[in-house]
């Protein structure tokens, strides 16, 4: 994986097409969306979309790149042969309106997750006027931050907000604030080291919203995931114990020490746990208004309740 950004390197448009149309073909070989390699090229290289979609970049006498061919096809047989997640080779993704620096420290931010966001204003305007949404000030937490993207989404949306994003992992952290002081968020954003709730003891009874995309894939399942995911994103973001829930319980249950009276809690969870985690949340008594809302495929994604 590559991180350096300051040095160019001038290829001409021939040898960068020639490497691409390489590329093209390993990936049908290897079954990989050609779409990544057009994705990677536009990281690395000074290329636009229509360009790449069109091919026209054939012709240019010389483009500047971020790294060395030769080194980029390194990275990309690593795509190939170890499943690397091409995001992981260029060191960043896009998530919602803005870019963000990943590694192997942190889950890859899915477009999913985006969702949580939405609902996360969406409840915030339900419980105040949404003309004064912007004028009141809150506190927010983001637990399990992982690249910092719901903690950096949390404080574009709700502009008058401290947001305190945990993480028990130290390069996490390193990531996620790095991240927010690129974007411009890190004066709006507390980071803190520690296990779930444990950094935020002085903010008991005090937080507006909790929202969380903790672990929730069952331990036997892990192994079995696509390789890009088993053999490189962390499995401390992905194991959620025996059935998948060990951490969503420990936020259910934990949550309302926490939370305002009217406080919202959201969370992420896997496909087929939305009965279950219905239950979890009747069950523990604090809670009320409980709803599940679907992703964008339609899949029982996220759990929104209310602290009574």
């Amino acid at each position: 994986m590559y991180q350096g950004r300051s040095r160019v390197v001038i290829v001409s448009g021939l040898e960068l097409w020639q490497w691409c149309q390489e590329a093209r073909s390993q990936a049908a070989e290897f079954n990989v969306p050609l779409q990544e390699i057009d994705w990677l090229l536009q990281t690395v290289a000074d290329l636009e979309k229509l360009e790449l979609r069109l091919q026209s970049f054939k012709t240019r006498s010389q483009i500047n790149m971020q790294i060395p061919l030769i080194q980029l096809t390194q990275l990309w047989q690593r795509r190939l042969e170890e499943r690397l997640p091409v995001q992981y080779i260029a060191g960043i993704t896009p998530w919602r309106n803005f870019f963000l620096q990943v590694s192997n420290a942190v889950l890859i931010p899915r477009p999913e997750t985006e969702c949580l966001i939405d609902l996360a204003i969406a409840a915030a305007h339900d419980q105040v006027d949404p003309r004064s949404i912007s004028e009141i000030p809150e506190q927010w937490a983001d637990l399990g931050t992982g690249s910092g993207a719901i903690a950096i989404g949390l404080a574009e949306v709700l502009t008058n907000a401290t947001i305190y994003a945990v993480d028990i992992s130290a390069a996490a952290l390193a990531i996620a604030q790095k991240n927010a002081q690129t974007l411009g968020w890190s004066n709006r954003i507390h980071f803190n080291q520690g296990s779930w709730f444990e950094p935020l003891q002085a903010l008991r009874g005090q937080l507006n919203g909790i929202v969380s995309n903790p672990p929730y894939i069952p331990s036997q399942i892990v192994p079995q995931l696509q390789p890009e995911v088993a053999h490189h994103e962390p499995h401390l973001a992905l194991d959620g114990g025996a059935d998948g829930l060990d951490c969503i319980r420990h936020l259910i249950n934990q949550a309302p020490d926490y939370l305002q009276p009217e406080g919202i809690l959201l969370f992420e969870m896997m496909a087929g746990q939305a009965a279950e985690v219905r239950q979890l949340l009747n069950s523990q008594g604090s809670y009320q208004k409980i709803t599940i809302h679907r992703d964008l495929a339609g899949i029982e994604r996220f759990a929104l309740a209310y602290r009574k």
